[in-house]
């Protein structure tokens, strides 16, 4: 099929997007790569001897950016209208800036952002084609609905008013908390905010979104070591490393950018270590590979801790003055994870695991990144703090060239985790107890009691809500289990892919189960052919209704986004809405009208027209984010004060992000000392201009300048130890220089720094913590006058004595081949009412033991990306320049496995696991994997075990590429914690395919 696209694609004269480039500029750019060191574009000419007759050659968009394009003006060309508008890339978290050029509103070419400090004019493959993500022939562009198995166009009008009277229904029969509200990790932090705000208005705290699946156990076991869940330092931070260690992170193809950065690093000397089960693009670039056993990255962490342990490498004054319970960890890493317990769980011997500590120890500071392949585990808290513990111990963090760099997956998975639709905690990770709501309902311009009427009880409003991990058990689970009343009879898909979640058997019969399921999307994504294909008569509701909404990309509106790294970055609108869709925020609006409280969910901002329809103002909803969101520094990001970064992005250091000076030319804004995107936190109100913070808890540098040092969090004591920092290890030029409690009215007071408020600042902060001080004033007279930081400074914890197990345990996959580790390092015991349901650890562990299902299932199965396509899939696989690159899905498996299976490398197979589903992609023999594994990229969907599911597509909006989805065959498994799912350790099966 695809071939025959590839050739009409050539017949029609279609070409893949102009990047622009000179051929001769390219090819000297990476002839100098090795030779020269990191520069941006203006550098890079200069120094390569080049005239401007060269560069405009090589960039026909330099006079257009001198006449003020890049500002969104139009400049003549010909007899057409010419606009350049700046942009950010939709796929991965790197955040690389791109320049649209639009002719008479056609999105005609694009071209890599030179001056970028972020992706230093280079494009992956992804973003090289993201013009079609815009212009894209196979997206969704009316709405639909289901009928008799088949989707037909209907109005908005129609589908709005038939949604929300559904909706209302089911709220009056079975209350709020029975529709369930899927965000997205691909809306702009306005459009995040705006969710969550709309599901509180609704009444629930039932929403979730991708970072559930990818990195909600980052946030939860870093968030619970050292104060904020993020990535503390930065890409570009990664060139000062002088070792970098990199486990489950396949950089190279899941975030190709971002190794520009650790490649120019190694031109510098930079020691790179890649630990993964599989040898991966990113490994062809270690200078040490290590091969580890799926799912047995605490063995290796805290076999590396036990030589660093054991040969005095750790740094003393650091753990004596900056954490606290090192040495119970201490303690037991050195009787528990000697050598050979090491190599037993994880396969590496003790001479490479001594090998890899000594360089981790011996090239300080040194980084550590992760990714999915550590997080997507039933402890996958654990393995994180795993990792936090091993920067601990080497004094790793707080400090440049080092910290924890977790590459978050989509373009705003970071940015829609901070303010965006969490069901355990408000925008800014505000948690939903009654002072949180009376925070936000201040910052709304609504009643308290109004916000908890709409409830089904004021318990329901402090209850984590279910997780998106688990929806499908909030369908199917019997309902005296369900810790609320109703089971789940609605779902919004509003910007998720379906097939990037497990237990895809039992999600097609949740499906068929709904009363009303509604996708908004600008494609429509593995939902849509799931929902329409035949499932088992006895799940389909016969009345259920299935809605597709057209939701405009965001390339057709403006808005902030959050790269991995903390910096924000405005987008400018490229192109106005295609066909009938419509903006999420727009769509947020109608719907809210329809059900009850559009007027609450837009008071406080201006509205502007879009094809003639009201459309909140996304700076404005920024400005209420940044009048909210104290708590992570949400708060110094004004718009004018980002898109004054976007203009004038050649200002900035490639290396360490911050200013080199100068004025804006459009508004005067001094740039001088700001960081690039004012990466959070960046505290108080814009007028502060607190810089932003490129590496958090830097004690070298002051708080107004960016620096910081470890939350006060947890407490003051624990069991009579001090948990507040030492002596000495405060911020740079800090009044107190020992560790203190975070800021509050009271000890502001008692310091005597009351008295420097104003009498408007008093009357707003009194009874109030820096969290909750709608002035700033605390944060201003804390940091400004006194250089102290606001949320306290205390000890990182290498005990977090609130999780299932205080120091980290190694605890085997409740699917695994190793019946013998199975039996030294079980699981969890089940839990009742965790997140609103009961989930299953030791029941299903001991089931597969005397199953005996390793012996019928003996490959450990897991997942992972491809440079190609991103996420679900869904619209990387509907661009035919990215689907004519990777064409098949595929499963990845040793020649060794293989052949006693008589597999030969392209053949058709079968993979089957123990939930009974067998999917059907093509074999790849390769020694990438070894022989007890199995790996198969997850963005594949549109086939079902075996079967093509075209004709369940709405008429063409199908992906060019269609594949089976892993997660069709993927298994039960949680996160103790925070509900991850466990996909990247599985089991299964492959049998050769008969034709």
């Amino acid at each position: 099929m695809l071939l025959t696209k590839k050739s009409g694609a050539a017949e029609a004269g279609m070409r893949p997007p102009a990047s622009g480039r000179s051929p001769f500029l390219h090819s000297l750019q990476r002839g100098l790569s090795n030779a020269l060191p990191t520069m941006d574009r203006r550098a890079f000419l200069r120094r390569s001897g080049l005239g401007v007759g060269v560069g405009l050659a090589a960039s026909q968009l330099v006079l257009v950016k001198k006449a003020g394009a890049a500002e969104g003006r139009s400049v003549g060309v010909g007899a057409g209208k010419i606009e350049v508008k700046r942009t950010v890339c939709t796929h991965c978290s790197v955040g690389c800036a791109i320049d649209a050029v639009v002719e008479n509103g056609v999105w005609v070419r694009q071209e890599p952002v030179f001056d970028s400090p972020i992706n230093l004019g280079a494009h992956c493959a992804k973003g090289a084609a993201v013009r079609e993500h815009g212009h894209g022939e196979f997206r969704l562009r009316y709405p639909m609905k289901l009928v008799n198995g088949k989707y037909e166009r209907i109005s908005w009008d129609t589908a709005l008013n038939e949604i929300s009277a559904k909706m209302l229904e089911l709220r009056k029969a079975s209350g709020p908390d029975s529709v369930y509200w899927i965000g997205s990790s691909k809306h702009s932090n306005e459009q995040s905010y705006l969710m969550r705000k709309f599901v509180s208005f609704w009444g629930s705290n039932n929403c979730d979104h991708q970072a559930r699946i990818c990195h909600s156990t980052t946030v939860a076991g870093v968030a619970n070591t050292w104060g904020y869940g993020a990535m503390t330092n930065s890409y570009n931070d990664m060139q000062n490393s002088k070792c970098a260690l990199y486990i489950g992170s396949n950089a190279a193809e899941a975030h190709p950018v971002s190794m520009l950065h650790m490649l120019h690093s190694k031109e510098n000397g930079c020691k790179m270590i890649v630990v993964d089960p599989r040898f991966t693009r990113t490994a062809a670039k270690a200078d040490e590979y290590v091969r580890i056993r799926s799912g047995s990255d605490i063995p290796f962490l805290f076999g590396l801790l036990h030589h660093i342990f054991k040969n005095g490498w750790e740094d003393k004054k650091y753990i004596n003055d900056r954490v606290y319970g090192m040495e119970d960890v201490r303690k037991e890493v050195l009787e528990k994870w000697t050598p050979d317990k090491v190599e037993e769980a994880c396969g590496v011997p003790e001479a490479q695991m001594f090998k890899v500590a000594q360089m981790m120890a011996m090239n300080r500071p040194s980084t550590l990144v992760w990714c999915m392949g550590q997080t997507q585990h039933s402890i996958g808290n654990a393995m994180v703090r795993a990792s936090c513990i091993v920067q601990l111990a080497l004094g790793n963090v707080g400090v440049s060239g080092g910290g924890a760099n977790i590459f978050r997956g989509h373009d705003n998975v970071q940015g829609a985790t901070d303010i965006g639709p969490n069901p355990d905690s408000l925008p800014g990770y505000y948690g939903i107890v009654e002072g949180s709501w009376r925070h936000f309902a201040k910052a709304w311009g609504v009643d308290y009691d109004w916000i908890k009427a709409r409830f089904a009880n004021v318990g329901m409003m402090s209850k984590p809500g279910i997780t998106v991990s688990r929806w499908i058990d909030g369908v199917m689970e019997k309902n005296e289990l369900i810790d609320q009343d109703p089971n789940l009879r609605a779902v919004v898909y509003w910007g998720h892919a379906p097939n990037s979640q497990t237990r895809g058997l039992e999600m097609k019969r949740a499906m068929d189960m709904l009363d009303l399921l509604v996708v908004v999307d600008p494609y429509p994504s593995a939902t849509a052919a799931m929902a329409a294909m035949p499932g088992r008569p006895e799940d389909l509701n016969k009345n259920r209704a299935v809605y597709l909404l057209p939701a405009a990309t965001q390339f057709e509106t403006s808005g902030s986004v959050t790269a991995s790294n903390r910096s924000l970055q405005w987008r400018e609108k490229v192109i106005e809405p295609l066909w009938e869709s419509r903006t999420d925020h727009m769509i947020m609006y109608q719907l809210a009208e329809k059900l009850g409280f559009g007027k609450e969910l837009v008071k406080n901002y201006k509205m502007q027209k879009v094809k003639g329809m009201d459309e909140p103002l996304p700076e404005d909803i920024l400005r209420e984010v940044n009048k909210s969101c104290w708590s992570i520094g949400y708060t110094g990001q004004s718009p004018e004060r980002l898109k004054s970064h976007m203009r004038n992005m050649a200002n900035f250091d490639v290396k360490t992000l911050k200013s080199k000076g100068g004025k804006d030319p459009v508004t005067g804004y001094d740039l001088t000392g700001d960081y690039f995107g004012l990466p959070w936190p960046c505290y108080g109100t814009p007028e502060l201009k607190h810089p932003g913070s490129p590496n958090l808890y830097d004690t070298s540098k002051h708080v107004m300048e960016g620096g910081g040092n470890f939350r006060a969090n947890f407490g003051v004591e624990r069991n009579g130890v001090n948990l507040l920092a030492e002596d000495g290890s405060a911020s740079k030029g800090a009044d107190i220089q020992t560790g203190y409690p975070e800021f509050d009215h009271v000890l502001l007071k008692k310091l005597g720094w009351w008295d420097e408020l104003t009498d408007v600042e008093k009357a707003l902060a009194e009874g109030k913590n820096w969290k909750t001080d709608n002035s700033g004033g605390i944060i201003r007279v804390t940091m400004k006058n006194h250089g102290c930081h606001v949320f306290g400074n205390a000890k990182a914890r290498a005990v977090v004595w609130n999780f299932p197990d205080g120091i980290p345990q190694h605890r085997e996959a409740l699917y695994s081949t190793r019946p013998d580790l199975v039996a030294k390092y079980p699981t969890h015991d089940d839990k009742k009412a965790f997140w609103r349901l009961p989930t299953l650890y030791k029941t299903i562990q001991d089931k597969n033991l005397a199953d005996k299902v390793a012996t019928k299932f003996p490959l450990i199965l897991t997942s992972g990306r491809l440079t190609e396509y991103e996420g679900g899939g869904d619209e990387t696989r509907s661009n035919p320049w990215l689907a004519e690159l990777q064409q098949e899905a595929f499963v990845e498996i040793n020649p060794k496995a293989a052949g006693e299976r008589g597999i030969r490398n392209g053949e058709r197979v079968w993979v089957s696991t123990p939930t009974g589903a067998r999917i059907n992609v093509q074999a790849m023999l390769t020694e990438r994997v070894g022989p007890d594994t199995c790996w198969i990229p997850f963005h594949f969907a549109g086939r079902w075990q075996g079967a093509d599911l075209l004709a369940y597509y709405p008429n063409g909006a199908a992906p060019v590429v269609r594949g089976e989805a892993v997660n069709t065959a993927t298994t039960y498994g949680y996160d103790s914690v925070t509900m991850m799912q466990e996909t990247k350790t599985t089991i299964c099966n492959v049998e050769r395919a008969v034709a």
